[in-house]
């Protein structure tokens, strides 16, 4: 427990933090040599932090492997045994000439394959919110329309009721009230006719009701 704890610090410390700062350096100064130097050491290092990765889940129950580990650091950092270049040049850089135009290809193919699925999985996502859109919006639209017909329905019941009672009230006369009406007929040829009709049974029962009195 404690060497591998040991063995993590190590590597945090002298394999990334102290060569990230050197190749800041050789950037700031424009080196040419040290950009080389950097970049082959940070090529080697991806290539151990992968291996490390299975090799802690399989290999580490060996003894002395997280001192192996730090040993290993050490000698591909160290300036005296060019650990680094020497695993670059004769092993990495032949392995990795030989088989580039297939790394392109397939590099090539997953970008275009991961576009698009990227591009399906987005099309089908947005078509599923829009039927889910529509399915949500389509009863509310019911149920206004359905809401706005029944209240129309009302409103028109209710003035054709009170409009009926308007005319029933303005229209009904009793032929034996004296009570005089407060509107005037249209001014038609029946309606005329009509009215000189009520004055003469008006006048008729007036004359009548004197005899009446006067016998």
């Amino acid at each position: 427990m404690i060497s591998s704890i040991i063995s993590r610090l190590v590597i945090l410390l002298f394999g990334t933090l102290y060569p990230a700062y050197a190749s800041y350096k050789a950037v700031k100064t424009k080196n040419v040599k040290e950009y080389v130097k950097w970049m082959m050491y940070w090529i080697v290092f991806a290539l151990f932090t992968c291996a490390e990765t299975f090799t802690d889940v399989f290999f580490s129950w060996l003894p002395f492997y997280y001192e192996i580990k730090i040993i290993l650091v050490i000698w591909l950092l160290s300036p005296a045994t060019k650990g680094s270049s020497i695993l670059y040049r004769k092993f990495v850089h032949p392995a990795l000439s030989s088989r580039e135009q297939e790394i392109d290809e397939y590099i090539s193919k997953a970008k275009e394959q991961s576009y698009k699925q990227f591009l399906d999985l987005g099309s089908k996502g947005v078509t599923a919110l829009m039927q889910t859109a529509i399915k949500n919006f389509n009863p509310m639209l019911s149920l206004s329309d359905t809401t706005i017909t029944q209240k129309d329905q009302v409103d028109v019941a209710v003035k054709s009721q009170s409009a009926q009672e308007f005319t029933n009230e303005f229209y009904s006369a009793d032929d034996d009230d004296e009570l005089e009406l407060d509107y005037e007929r249209p001014q038609t040829r029946s309606g005329r006719a009509a009215k000189n009709k009520g004055k003469a049974a008006k006048k008729s029962r007036k004359n009548k009701k004197n005899e009446e009195m006067s016998d």
